[in-house]
């Protein structure tokens, strides 16, 4: 009893002695951590868009687009294009979009012909001024073109170069259409070729990157990397300097390597993803490595774009945006369209976000309670006539101004796109869902 005492004794006057202290009060709004989660306003919150000068390029009337733009050597960082673009023509491809066959594959450009590949698996060439000249398929005689997806273009030193979902990578002449070599990859092919220096690079089945000869389709080298299930269609198309090669897999990994002899160089894996997105779960790099001086950009489809050092693969930044297309490099900044539907322009020191703007994101519905599973997609960006171009498959090429992100013009296209723009000699070329070439300039 008496230990009790002492107890409620010592307790009591604890109480007491706190009661004496005046409660320190410090100034300030007080906020609570689920109303700052809540309505954005916390320190992960986006930040207001702000203009800041953007350095463009000066404008260059490029003659050809002959490969994807993640190698330096084959970008034009700001091609030459008119501010008011009309329909100049338009013809057939081929087969467009179906509901189990898409058409993945963007135009290139070269010597007054313009390349594509249908969603049947037909290569087509196209004259500057809408004649159709020649076709290839690149579907195997005991095959279906239901059967796989095509492939990529590339073209250099008068041959295109084709990949397909049918684990083929072909040499055709570009201005006959005729078959010169095929080497047979081992896996699918769905991402575009890089050809450099007598060499044609690719990644087959998201997992093994390959070198081959362009000459006569012999392989120089081969570098196993790791697959993944969680992949969208079309691996991305290797960038290339003058010493580098720069590889992406289906786990989300990113390899350099010296481009002659395939010798590993430095590995990094871009992860990380947007939390309560079901389509966090992509971890696929579909923002196309690219590179720009001695920097590569890349990102995945859940969330992340970084910027690595091209030659040790140190990481310089990570920007919490996620990248549907490879991002778009000029001057002072890096362009992109987000996992949210957003043109988003990034300060290419530090990565960090100067502003963003809203893209067409779902399609609407008729019916109010029918859930929205159908969305617009944003193709692009690429810089042209010192304008933002994005192609989208809502029914419309916009543009944009790289300082602030207002939208300065729209241009229909009949279908919507389906592929990114090119431009080559002042004109637009881009392909619609009904599998239509089209011509702005």
């Amino acid at each position: 009893m008496q230990v009790k005492l002492i107890l409620a004794s010592v307790i009591a006057t604890g109480v007491l002695a706190g009661c004496a202290d005046r409660e320190i009060i410090l100034p300030g709004d007080r906020l609570g951590v689920r109303e700052i989660l809540q309505d954005g306003s916390g320190a992960d919150a986006a930040s207001p868009n702000t203009t800041v000068a953007a350095t463009v390029p000066a404008a260059v009337n490029n003659a050809a687009w002959p490969q994807s733009h993640v190698s330096p050597s084959v970008r034009t960082t700001n091609a030459a294009l008119s501010g008011n673009l009309t329909p100049v023509w338009a013809t057939s491809i081929g087969e467009g979009d179906k509901r189990r066959a898409r058409i993945i594959t963007d135009p290139v450009v070269a010597d007054g012909r313009i390349f594509t590949i249908d969603s049947a698996g037909r290569v087509s060439a196209t004259s500057t001024s809408g004649s159709a000249l020649w076709s290839y398929s690149i579907v195997p005689v005991r095959d279906d073109a239901s059967q796989a997806l095509a492939g990529g273009l590339a073209v250099d030193n008068g041959r295109l170069y084709v990949t397909s979902g049918f684990g083929t990578l072909t040499a055709l002449d570009a201005a006959t259409g005729r078959e010169i070599w095929t080497q047979r990859l081992e896996a699918t092919a769905t991402g575009a070729p890089t050809v450099f220096g007598g060499l044609v690079y690719v990644v087959a089945g998201d997992s093994t990157a390959w070198a081959i000869e362009a000459e006569d389709g012999r392989v120089r080298w081969q570098s196993d990397g790791l697959g993944d299930i969680g992949n969208v269609a079309g691996a991305a198309p290797p960038a290339v300097n003058d010493s580098h090669v720069v590889f992406s897999f289906g786990s989300g990994a990113v390899q350099g390597a010296f481009r002659q002899g395939g010798l590993r160089l430095w590995s990094a894996d871009i992860v990380g993803a947007r939390r309560g997105f079901a389509i966090a779960l992509v971890d696929d790099i579909t923002g196309y490595p690219v590179i720009d001086g001695s920097t590569v950009y890349a990102g995945n489809h859940s969330g992340r774009v970084v910027a690595l050092n091209v030659n040790s693969g140190e990481r310089l930044w990570t920007a919490q945006h996620g990248a549907l297309d490879p991002v778009w490099p000029a001057g002072n900044s890096v362009y992109v369209v987000s996992d949210l539907n957003e043109l988003v322009r990034l300060d290419a020191t530090d990565g960090s976000r100067i502003w963003a703007v809203d893209l067409p994101g779902y399609e609407p519905v008729r019916r109010p309670q029918r859930r929205r599973d159908s969305a617009f997609v944003n193709h692009g960006p690429i810089m042209a006539g010192g304008r933002l171009i994005v192609a989208s498959s809502d029914g419309f090429i916009r543009a944009f101004d790289p300082a602030s992100g207002d939208l300065v013009s729209q241009t229909e296209i009949r279908g919507g796109a389906t592929t990114r723009p090119v431009v080559a000699n002042g004109t637009l070329y881009v392909v619609s869902t009904a599998g239509v070439l089209h011509a702005f300039r």
